[in-house]
């Protein structure tokens, strides 16, 4: 594992690099880690690239600030560009599940140069005011504010009915401050206005479940604006289970970041 800190407030960014070929940053999503990405078999599946995992602020390895303002996306960008720096990656394809699709969009928008192709699961360009307690469950704030992260994974259990043990571990891994942090920034953030889709000119593959009506919504509708972009549906998947199993996934994403490449 790397660390890499961010001059812009000093918060410690933990990112690891595997393998050899074009660059492909792998974002994960919110309350996970990048350790989603090994576990599940996508770091295995993309040998011939250089694969960065990277744990977003606020998560997994990575420095955990309890303000706000340490979660607008102006910081996670800038938390990428410190992370390709550091490893003389001029660009990348950047691959990115919920919150880290939401970064990849940005780094998309804001910084073209270091982006080759974007891959968007369970992701949205819109704002997000509401959607993660649509995503959890009523209250989820309220028990992160406890500061008992075991709260928030009771409340989530209570509302789901279940929780697989693989993830209530990535859970309870999280610092509840932070995270309660994290999804205010997310909940406050203005995401991309549909003029600003057009001049997105880079290959993109957006995919989301069918059961994930939403971000599916949202997908399809970026796909219509981005002149080189594609909205692929994921059959049955929810939210939840976008990036499991991988088979369907890996079957749209290999050849296209073979394409984009």
């Amino acid at each position: 594992m790397s660390r890499i800190v961010n001059p812009a407030d000093e918060t410690a960014i933990a990112y690891d690099v595997t393998g050899q070929g074009p660059a492909v940053v792998l974002l994960h999503g919110s309350a996970l880690s990048k350790a989603i990405w090994r576990g599940l078999g996508y770091v295995r599946a993309l040998a011939g690239y250089t694969v960065v995992r990277i744990d977003l602020r606020g998560h997994g390895r990575s420095g955990k600030p309890a303000d706000v303002e340490a979660y607008r996306m102006p910081r996670h960008t800038s938390d990428m560009l410190a992370v390709l720096d550091a490893e003389g990656i001029a660009a990348a394809h950047w691959v990115g599940y919920s919150l880290g699709a939401r970064v990849g969009f940005a780094v998309a928008a804001e910084h073209p140069d270091r982006a080759i192709s974007l891959t968007t699961l369970g992701g949205s360009h819109r704002p997000q005011a509401g959607q993660v307690e649509a995503l959890f469950f009523p209250g989820y704030l309220e028990a992160l504010r406890t500061g008992r992260i075991e709260a928030f994974v009771e409340g989530f259990e209570a509302a789901s009915g279940s929780l697989d043990p693989v993830t209530r571990q990535a859970f309870l891994a999280n610092d509840a401050t932070a995270l309660a942090a994290c999804f205010t920034g997310t909940e406050e953030d203005a995401g991309l206005p549909e003029s600003r889709l057009t001049t997105l000119t880079l290959p993109a593959l957006l995919m989301a479940g069918t059961r994930d009506a939403k971000r599916l919504a949202d997908a399809r509708r970026a796909a219509e604006l981005m002149p080189h972009a594609r909205a692929v549906e994921l059959t049955g998947r929810t939210h939840g289970t976008t990036l499991v199993p991988p088979g369907p996934v890996l079957d749209e994403l290999l050849p296209f970041l073979a394409a984009a490449s």
